[in-house]
């Protein structure tokens, strides 16, 4: 897809920003980490206003990769081209690539089903299903394909327990999920996600709306899961980056400002601006 030329930071930011001109911004090696996701050049617009500006980055792979940055950076952006999400929205006007294995999923021939099957997302807020628990489980596994009254059976209960919730709800499996907390409805549509076998779990925030003993469950969850597979999650909150998180991404007014290893850019950020926003100076 056609790219175009990027703003640099020198309006906007302290000169240690001020680095470049050039529109293609140079992608950080991931320390011999294997790239999941690789985004090129990406920039959207709504209308006249630049949202995403000559975004590009790797996301490694089983890793846990945190996009911080102040409200309105462009962060839930980002992570709605993963999933193609971001073209729900009329007026939007996509430029550059996102490859996924690979597969340049803005390409003309892509199907977006099989690109949307790859991600499972959590929300901010739980949307569980109007059906049972049980349903909000086998909805998703019923439209590809299986339709075997035991394998469901046995497959609900497999991604129940990959959320640490069978125990919790194995007796009211017929009962409405509307009916369960909060915490238990984003633990529920953590399994109705992982029923359709993604490899990568999206996250916008998913803990925002939890209690903490909730979102202390979907923490663990996620560092479990990384086993298997790669974990991108937005978040405001500083600490739960430092706890979680394998790869941070650091953004502000829809540019990436530095990106890197957890450990390292927390403790010993190279740009003033990141240095700033990690000790709270700016927010």
């Amino acid at each position: 897809m056609k790219t175009s030329t990027s703003t640099s930071f020198k309006n906007n930011f302290p000169l240690s920003l001020q680095e470049t001109e050039v529109a293609e911004e140079k992608v950080i090696p991931l320390g011999g980490l294997k790239p999941h996701i690789s985004v090129r050049n990406l920039n959207i617009s709504y209308g006249s206003q630049r949202i995403l500006k000559n975004v590009s980055i790797d996301i490694p792979n089983k890793k846990i990769t945190a996009i911080i940055g102040p409200s309105g950076c462009g962060k839930t952006t980002l992570l709605k081209t993963f999933n193609r999400l971001i073209e729900s929205a009329d007026g939007i006007n996509i430029d550059g690539e996102v490859l996924v294995d690979g597969e340049n999923i803005y390409g003309n021939d892509v199907e977006v089903t099989h690109i949307r099957k790859k991600m499972g997302l959590l929300s901010q807020r739980p949307m569980p299903l109007p059906m049972s628990i049980f349903d909000n489980i086998a909805y998703g596994m019923r439209i590809h394909g299986i339709r075997k009254k035991a394998l469901l059976q046995e497959k609900v209960e497999h991604y129940l327990r990959q959320a640490s919730l069978w125990e919790e709800v194995k007796d009211r499996l017929h009962h409405p999920a509307t009916k369960l907390s909060i915490g238990q409805q984003q633990r529920l549509c953590l399994a109705r996600g992982l029923a359709v076998e993604p490899e990568i779990i999206l996250g916008d925030e998913p803990t925002s709306a939890l209690d903490p003993i909730s979102s202390q469950r979907i923490e663990e969850k996620f560092v479990e899961l990384k086993k298997d597979y790669t974990v991108i999650m937005v978040t405001h909150i500083l600490r739960q980056a430092r706890r979680i998180a394998d790869y941070i991404i650091f953004m502000w007014l829809g540019e990436i400002v530095e990106h890197g290893p957890a450990q390292e850019l927390l403790e010993n950020p190279k740009e003033e601006m990141t240095r700033e926003y990690v000790k709270g100076v700016i927010s």
